[in-house]
């Protein structure tokens, strides 16, 4: 029987080459530059293969955006409901699991979310953006906001400057240009990344949080 076109041949792991490839040429180029057979070329594999598995380049792009973001946002969606500082650090440490594996694909997220202009590629990189950073009109991360209204926050700390020291500390290190980094002996490992993690949570924690008293503490 004729194997269909581009069609793997028994046990094949190309599409986890491809995604793999396609995330790291995206995140080194722009969109436009990054073709189906330089992704191939990348991942080892036939170039028949993209359009097997996601039909065009814009299908291996999105399908390579949501898998790599899914974790993270699968977090935001829960922790939406309990509103604490626990949640926020199981979305914070999530994410830094992702950019540990994969510290370039922040940069591709700025890139992204600093396009201009809402025509051709740009306007469906936006409705990729906006479908997983939404669910309906909910905003994803409204949990400092609660915080704040049930006095976990200390007195004075405004939600939304806190939202941004969050987002700051999430983007920075991923974005900070290499020779800056390397002045001051910074490589972005997997081990560090974990590390960077844990004392940015720290950091937030003693900032924002008011000091727990009571029984608990004890």
């Amino acid at each position: 029987m004729a194997n269909k076109l581009g069609r793997p041949v028994g046990e094949s792991n190309a599409r986890e080459q491809l995604i793999e490839a396609a995330r790291e040429l995206f995140s080194e180029h722009p969109y436009e530059k990054v073709s189906t057979r330089r992704v191939a070329e990348r991942a080892g594999v036939n170039a028949s293969l993209i359009r097997y598995y996601f039909s065009n380049k814009w299908g291996l792009f999105e399908a390579m955006m949501q898998e790599t973001i899914q974790p993270v946002f699968e977090k935001a969606y829960k922790a939406r409901r309990g509103e604490s500082f626990d949640t926020v650090s199981e979305v914070f440490r999530t994410y830094y699991r992702v950019m540990s594996r994969s510290p370039q694909f922040a940069k591709l997220l700025f890139r992204l979310l600093s396009l201009e202009g809402r025509e051709g590629q740009v306007s469906h990189v936006f409705s990729l953006m906006e479908k997983h950073l939404k669910v309906g009109d909910a905003p994803v991360m409204p949990i400092l906001e609660g915080m704040a209204a049930s006095g976990e926050l200390k007195p004075g700390i405004d939600p939304a400057m806190a939202r941004l020291s969050l987002i700051s500390l999430m983007i920075f290190p991923f974005v900070a240009p290499p020779r800056m980094l390397k002045m001051h002996g910074i490589e972005l490992t997997e081990e560090f990344v974990e590390r960077l993690a844990e004392h940015n949570l720290a950091l937030l924690e003693a900032g924002l949080l008011q000091e727990k008293t009571g029984p608990e503490c004890k």
